[in-house]
């Protein structure tokens, strides 16, 4: 069933699959797979294990799972990407992805932050829409990680080339509204 809470990207008509962190996530978990775990497992349990469980379907159709009740949003790993991709969000992470997805500027002052501890499928760091690798697009591949979205300010300091270390602190998309700190983890 699909539901009309009012959670971040519920007004996203459409996630297209663009080689990035959130458009990874469009359909359904496959066969067999729980996609409440499997969005769970995309933080630390005491922000997804009260966080909305959403996920979106192959038309761009959002089913809310589970209704939260702290403000975080998290959706099941996309079986049609190649790698590992759940996320959790909170309220600021999820507009500023709205506003990606919609090709719009980001709201000012509202920084976010965003779980990807099981990692994130591999994604171009320069070109926010990218779709597959080429020789151009300096494709990357990401492990566990924390995003920080909305703050230009935090990024002072922290690489922007097109082929970083991924095992320390980087720059994505530099040079876009889209900029954002990519922060890896290890997991327990």
């Amino acid at each position: 069933m699909t539901s009309t809470l009012q959670i971040p990207f519920a007004g996203a008509a459409s996630f297209a699959l663009a080689a990035s962190v959130a458009s990874a996530q469009q359909g359904a978990a496959p066969a067999g797979a729980d996609p409440i775990k499997s969005a769970q497992s995309a933080a630390p349990a005491a922000v997804s294990a009260k966080a909305s469980i959403v996920q979106f379907d192959s038309k761009g159709a959002m089913t809310v799972l589970r209704k939260g009740t702290n403000g975080w949003t998290c959706m099941p790993d996309a079986p049609d990407t190649p790698g590992p991709d759940p996320m959790c969000f909170d309220a600021n992470a999820g507009k500023w992805a709205e506003a990606w997805v919609g090709h719009k500027p980001p709201p000012a002052g509202a920084v976010g932050v965003m779980y990807m501890l099981e990692g994130g499928t591999d994604a171009s760091n320069i070109d926010p829409y990218a779709k597959k690798p080429t020789a151009e697009n300096a494709w990357i591949n990401t492990g566990p990680h924390i995003m920080v979205v909305g703050s230009k300010e935090i990024l002072a300091g922290y690489p922007t080339g097109p082929k970083p270390d991924t095992a320390a602190p980087y720059v994505m998309w530099a040079g876009t509204p889209y900029a954002h700190l990519m922060i890896p983890v290890k997991t327990p």
